[in-house]
């Protein structure tokens, strides 16, 4: 009987102690539910704690390179997770490309990180809209408007969501880095993201030729399935547009280290994000990629994901630049 008591003591206070995380959880993410939903909610962020607290105790352990974290998608299913932040949307056959940088690969610098040189833009948070590929396409052209400007202007993706359907882009139903390219060559420019600022929805179309920020004149793919020819235009280009496979719950709840998802597709895409660099720890090479999630989400916004491993996630299957 007092075994029993106890245990059913122990209930409680872990009861209590869950409920009181969980409302810490609500109030930090401004997250507000009531009735069956808040149930419902709280039975999936408890099951994502489970599946953190297990992987990191492998992580503990040296048996995984990255670690994982709670964050304001915790209490989404990986599904709804998926169907709604997942925007990269392939619809036409992948461009084998034909980057070459005339450089041999023992030439290139051992690390990049074009943040330090002032090529990228703060972090920026998608909301709940499948606009990935806006994020990456802007970054990328943000990245070349700098180098051949020595000015960093933030583009607006709302300006890509709203206008450029006829390029085969689906606003918030997703798209695709090319087609993005594709319409600010044809409408000869971008807004600023001041003057069309960005909002988690799809809207009528507002560009102004008055506010372009940044114009292209064409853009170039990257030869698809080679990290060596996506290390030369990291390296010597600058930003680059990349999309990858981010269908898995170890990318929905990362929050650092070296992203090493043995599951991971190289051909089924889904998530378009900026590769800014690369590097590597010990013997443990990466890419530095710049997410659209807000800067809660994995090493600041940021993650970096696992190098020179079979072009894992596909990373360089369909990686692209403009031209301007």
């Amino acid at each position: 009987m007092f075994k029993l008591t106890l245990f059913a003591l122990a209930l409680a206070v872990a009861s209590a102690s869950t409920t009181a995380n969980w409302l810490i959880f609500k109030s930090k993410h401004n997250k507000t539910y009531s009735g069956d939903e808040d149930v419902i909610r709280r039975y999936i962020w408890e099951s994502n704690l489970k599946v953190i607290v297990e992987h990191n105790e492998r992580y503990a352990q040296g048996l995984e390179t990255y670690y994982l974290g709670e964050n304001k998608y915790a209490d989404m299913t990986h599904e709804e997770f998926v169907r709604t932040m997942n925007g990269l949307r392939v619809n036409r056959p992948l461009n084998p490309g034909n980057f070459v940088s005339g450089l041999l690969k023992n030439a290139l610098p051992d690390s990049v990180d074009w943040r330090k040189e002032g090529y990228v833009t703060d972090i920026k948070d998608q909301g709940q809209c499948g606009s990935c590929w806006a994020f990456s396409t802007t970054g990328s052209l943000e990245g070349q408007h700098f180098k051949a400007s020595k000015s960093l202007v933030s583009l607006s993706e709302s300006n890509l969501v709203d206008c450029s359907q006829k390029f085969g882009n689906q606003g918030c139903n997703g798209g695709l880095m090319d087609q993005a390219f594709q319409y600010v060559i044809k409408n000869k420019g971008l807004d600023t993201e001041q003057s069309y600022p960005y909002k988690p929805e799809d809207r009528k179309c507002a560009f102004k030729t008055a506010n372009v920020g940044a114009t292209e004149n064409s853009f170039k793919d990257v030869t698809s399935g080679s990290e060596d020819a996506l290390q030369e235009a990291v390296a010597t280009i600058g930003p680059i547009s990349v999309a990858i496979d981010a269908s898995h719950n170890s990318f929905q709840l990362y929050k650092g280290g070296i992203y090493n998802e043995r599951q991971c597709s190289s051909t089924q895409l889904d998530h378009g994000v900026l590769a800014v660099g690369y590097g590597a720890e010990g013997n443990k090479d990466f890419w530095i990629v710049k997410n659209s999630w807000g800067k809660s989400w994995g090493e600041e916004g940021y993650i970096r994901m696992t190098r020179n491993k079979k072009n894992q996630c596909g990373i360089a299957t369909m990686a692209s630049y403009p031209i301007v």
